[in-house]
């Protein structure tokens, strides 16, 4: 007898230029197994040529419950480490990759879930959306990269916060303090995400690449260097043909201008 396949823990779609990546373990709210971490590197070590931003959603009510911990296994301390560093390989590759990525977030954004959703650079939150930290009340720690990228969003003492009292935001308290940047009604988020990852990849390839791969350096490094940074990566910017370009279509009354919204 054929052994039954597996199935794949993400759906992959192209929207044009987006592309598009759902997490689909709506069974387990959608929490993160090995093999979902191995999928998403997978997706994202291999991220076509001709695309221009990426939409991250899940499919279900929520975005992700975090950690699978029926998959939680015993390890030992060498094992956890290398655990831990192969989710921050994954995620690093959505942060620090080629294109801008949004994530649609919705229900649960908890745990390793809240990892992965800090990782991407747009974070679209419908109003079912709730963030929590529950590692300190299992007895374990973050290790996603959470300790690094939540704060940068919330801060420091709001993290420590959630771990040490169990803490839950609401998707507006959330919106409010950083966790997401726009906040939508239920069942809005998609078609938000994939407008917005359609808006960003129609900016100039280079300017794309400045801000989520030099932007973060620069706002962390001393500013001494990060103006030098600033500098070299301005001057790269406007040396493009397409920015050259653009510029031209601005002067010559060819570009829409920035306008107040209603």
């Amino acid at each position: 007898m054929a052994e039954a396949r597996t199935k794949s823990p993400l759906k992959v779609e192209r929207d044009g230029p987006v592309l598009i990546v759902g997490i689909d373990r709506p069974e387990k709210r959608n929490a993160l197994n090995d093999a979902t971490i191995a999928a998403l590197d997978d997706a994202f070590s291999k991220i076509p040529a001709d695309a221009g931003a990426v939409l991250i959603h899940a499919t279900g009510a929520n975005f992700s419950a975090g950690l699978d911990l029926s998959e939680l296994a015993e390890r030992d301390a060498h094992e956890g480490v290398l655990h831990s560093r192969s989710w921050h390989a994954c995620f690093e590759k959505i942060e620090s990759g080629p294109l801008p990525v949004v994530a649609v977030l919705r229900g649960a954004v908890v745990g390793g879930g809240l990892e992965l959703a800090a990782a991407a650079h747009i974070r679209i939150a419908e109003k079912s959306a709730f963030y929590a930290l529950p590692e300190g009340q299992r007895g374990i720690f973050v290790g996603g990269g959470g300790s690094v990228r939540v704060p940068r969003l919330v801060g420091v003492a709001r993290m420590m916060d959630m771990m040490l009292t169990g803490r839950v935001y609401t998707a507006a308290e959330g919106s409010a303090v950083g966790f997401a940047q726009y906040l939508v009604e239920d069942g809005a988020g998609y078609a938000k995400g994939l407008e917005l990852a359609h808006k960003m990849s129609g900016n100039a390839p280079l300017t794309n690449f400045g801000v989520i791969q030099a932007l973060p350096r620069i706002a962390e490094a001393d500013p001494r260097i990060g103006y030098v940074m600033e500098s070299l990566m301005a001057s790269l910017a406007q040396s493009a043909p397409e920015a050259k370009a653009r510029v031209r279509a601005f002067l010559e009354k060819r570009a829409a201008k920035v306008e107040r919204p209603d």
